[in-house]
């Protein structure tokens, strides 16, 4: 630790290889990088991470390590993301709440950074949730809901926009590609995929075929298959799996896309924000939500019959409109910075 620099410990879903959440850690690092402020990121892979970011990292689970940094720390900067919720598991949702728990007892700042929160089902763990936050120096929401679902719980809370609309790439250069960015997801049938994969076969049998794998663990089997089904309804189409890449290589090669038809929240963020005409897989709420937003089709993964539709909608799309839109998105760090600060 440097002179008398401030220290941050950063706590999310990181180390996991997962594209949104490396690409909020990497814009909460420069910018605490940017301002003199020496950074630990507790990760699944803390060797990756300090290798990737050029920053101390510890071991997710290394729960002393954990403490001793939070010990000479001044601030814990827990997200983004969607960590504060059982959805996905009641176990890391505890795990999340201890770290925030752990700082305060420590009687550092803590910093809820650009989350999405709840839905918490589990009634100890939106009570402990609810208990905690109110000790936490600044609260900051990615959505509505969040922030209405703070406002019932009695904490102030700020609604930002997803950090992600702030990361950059050099100029980009729109190509004749379409990207397909798919997760494997329990709704998601054989039926839909091989029903999608005839309709990009329909409508773009003469662009190149990008499909992303953001989380190779959760992605790349289903673009695997989603590529066979591709085959098999035009096998002259020019596929490509785009995997096991870094953040910047990805962000370079959706903003050189013309179309992009994306289940994941950051595939479309990231498509909309470059000007990519952009169609919606909703597998979740936060999904819709920004289709609705930008109203852009977005599908349910059961609206086989009307995917021609939605097709057509995406093509009849103005890009220069959706750029326009995105353009005064970017993550406002300098209030996070005064927190830490003073």
């Amino acid at each position: 630790m440097s002179g008398n620099s401030k220290k941050a410990v950063v706590s999310g879903y990181y180390g996991f290889d997962n594209f949104g959440d490396e690409a909020i850690l990497k814009v909460i690092v420069s910018n605490l990088k940017k301002n003199n402020i020496d950074v630990c990121v507790i990760s699944k892979n803390p060797d990756k991470t300090a290798k990737n970011l050029d920053v101390e990292s510890v071991y997710t689970f290394a729960v002393s390590k954990i403490i001793k940094n939070l010990r000479v720390s001044d601030v814990l900067i827990s997200g983004g993301g969607s960590l504060l919720q059982d959805v996905t598991s009641l176990k890391s949702l505890f795990y999340y709440l201890f770290i925030i728990f752990c700082a305060i007892a420590l009687r550092k700042k803590v910093i809820i950074f650009a989350q999405g929160i709840g839905p918490i089902n589990n009634i100890i763990g939106r009570l402990t949730a609810g208990m905690l936050l109110k000790h936490c120096s600044f609260v900051t929401v990615r959505d509505e809901k969040s922030l209405f679902r703070m406002r019932e719980w009695g904490i102030a809370a700020k609604l930002v926009n997803d950090p992600v609309w702030g990361i950059e790439v050099k100029e980009p250069v729109k190509m004749e590609r379409v990207g397909v960015q798919l997760r494997s997801w329990k709704n998601l049938s054989g039926k839909y995929l091989a029903a999608l994969a005839a309709q990009v076969a329909k409508n773009f049998s003469d662009k190149e075929i990008y499909i992303y794998s953001f989380q190779d663990a959760l992605d790349l089997d289903i673009c695997k298959k989603f590529e066979m089904n591709l085959k098999i309804a035009d096998y002259t189409l020019k596929t490509r799996i785009v995997s096991a890449v870094g953040v910047d290589e990805i962000v370079q090669s959706v903003s050189n896309l013309e179309y992009m038809i994306a289940m994941r929240y950051h595939a479309c963020l990231l498509a909309l924000k470059y000007g990519v005409k952009t169609m919606a897989l909703s597998y979740d709420e936060k999904v819709q939500k920004l289709a609705n937003r930008f109203c852009i089709p977005c599908s349910d993964l059961a609206d086989i019959e009307k995917l021609p539709d939605y097709f057509e909608k995406l093509k009849t799309l103005d890009a220069k409109k959706i750029q326009t839109e995105t353009e005064n998105l970017d993550f406002d760090f300098s209030e996070i910075l005064s927190v830490i600060k003073h």
